[in-house]
């Protein structure tokens, strides 16, 4: 069903917004405070580059899209409110939220009537902005009259160039509300579009951006730091290296691809991963560079088992039955080396868990053979759900993905996010 749309802000992501929901047969208005940008659009022209846009304008422009001159215009019969303006970074690198916060303002101060209008964050901005920030700022600014406006997050994945291909065919669509209201009507506005569509929280909204932007930034400088370690080596040819890392079958999801690395647990081990890990941080290190990310990596992966550790702790005290699922350092396979039961073990042990039962399909021979810790192995997984105060998951095999059902209400500590 066509909706009323006002977007604000017709820079790149905005123009963008507004011209890809008029395609979909939706009637948006757009404003820009920069009337001269607003000007520009309002008479056909597309003040940046960005390729499909003119087509999109010259099509819409005076039909399914207009450009208001003032935001009481933009904003006096419209149901749907989109901001899409700027959230730059303040000299301590914090996201300035000012530019946003004086629109929703502005916004609230010009509507007279006592309509519903839901306000849809679609600037970028810090996990949490809008369930701390935003959400008391609106209410502070309305009012008596703050139920009448809803505010939610629909976060944008465009990248400049291909902007307009990435919004009329995204791979995924993100809302996050707070209620059945707003995520009907968002619901319905991208009833149109070929692509899942995810009800979250705001906050969770938020942070699949920040996932999104900040695992690309880390591509990029892994692999800048990467190339700098190739220069200090000497007779690498950098470019045909990557090209033939990029070769790998894990890039194309076979047989199990880069997403399942792109995924949280309780830390990474094995043979290949920390040895090879360190052994380059080293040689970098002794060639007198210093690989902060390599670093990083390895301090994080020592950092996530002690985190883990602490979630242990947080649901029990050192006389419960602690059953820890999971000896291999992954599933469908026997090597315990590096594994990060083996840590997890040792920080509770030092902690006076004495009582400790291990249970894996496959692993548990090896692993009482390579580590001598006081605990008790069981080969019946039923027998040691039973007796556990608490269970641990520290290898997401699928034995354990049914745990919520088989342990009758008993705490559970999922350290590899695999249960559903």
């Amino acid at each position: 069903m066509s909706q009323k749309i006002t977007v604000i802000g017709l820079g790149f992501v905005g123009l963008t917004t507004a011209l890809g929901l008029a395609e979909k047969g939706h009637a948006v208005i757009g404003y820009d405070a920069n009337l001269e940008r607003g000007s520009q659009i309002a008479a056909g022209h597309v003040p940046l580059h960005e390729p499909g846009l003119e087509t999109a304008l010259a099509k819409h422009l005076g039909a399914q899209f207009s450009v208001a001159v003032t935001l009481r215009e933009a904003v006096r019969d419209t149901e749907t409110i989109f901001l899409c303006v700027g959230t730059p970074c303040s000299e301590d690198g914090a996201a300035d939220l000012s530019i946003l916060q004086e629109a929703i303002h502005q916004i609230v101060d010009v509507i007279a009537d006592d309509d519903y209008r839901l306000l849809v964050i679609k600037s970028t901005v810090p996990p949490g902005s809008t369930a701390k920030t935003l959400q008391a700022f609106l209410v502070e600014s309305a009012g008596a009259r703050a139920p009448q406006f809803g505010l939610a997050t629909n976060p944008e994945f465009l990248r400049e160039g291909y902007a307009w291909g990435d919004f009329m065919y995204p791979d995924r669509i993100v809302i996050g509300v707070n209620g059945d209201r707003d995520w009907v009507r968002l619901a319905a506005i991208y009833a149109g579009f070929d692509a899942p569509v995810h009800r979250l929280t705001p906050s969770e909204a938020e942070f699949v951006k920040y996932l999104s932007n900040t695992l690309l930034a880390t591509l990029i400088s892994f692999s800048n730091e990467m190339s700098m370690v190739a220069l200090r080596i000497g007779d690498i040819d950098i470019p045909r290296t990557f090209n033939i890392l990029h070769q790998d079958k894990r890039w194309f999801g076979y047989p199990a691809g880069m997403a399942s690395y792109v995924y949280p647990g309780c830390g990474f081990g094995g043979y290949c991963l920390p040895k090879d890990t360190q052994a380059l941080a080293c040689l970098a290190s002794t060639l007198g560079m210093k690989p902060d990310i390599l670093n990083a990596v390895i301090e994080t992966n020592h950092r996530i088992k002690m985190t883990a550790i602490e979630r242990i702790a947080a649901v029990s005290v050192p006389q419960h039955v602690i059953g820890i699922l999971g000896l291999s350092f992954k599933p469908d396979s026997d090597d315990v080396r590096d594994s990060p039961a083996k840590d997890i073990i040792q920080g509770l042990l030092s902690r006076g868990y004495e009582r400790i039962l291990a249970h894996d399909p496959l692993a548990i021979a090896n692993f009482a053979a390579a580590y001598s810790f006081p605990i008790t192995y069981r080969n019946d997984l039923d027998v040691l759900i039973q007796v556990a105060d608490v269970l641990v998951i520290t290898t997401a095999w699928c034995d354990y993905r049914d745990l919520r059902i088989l342990a009758g209400g008993k705490s559970i500590v999922d350290l590899r996010y695999c249960l559903a």
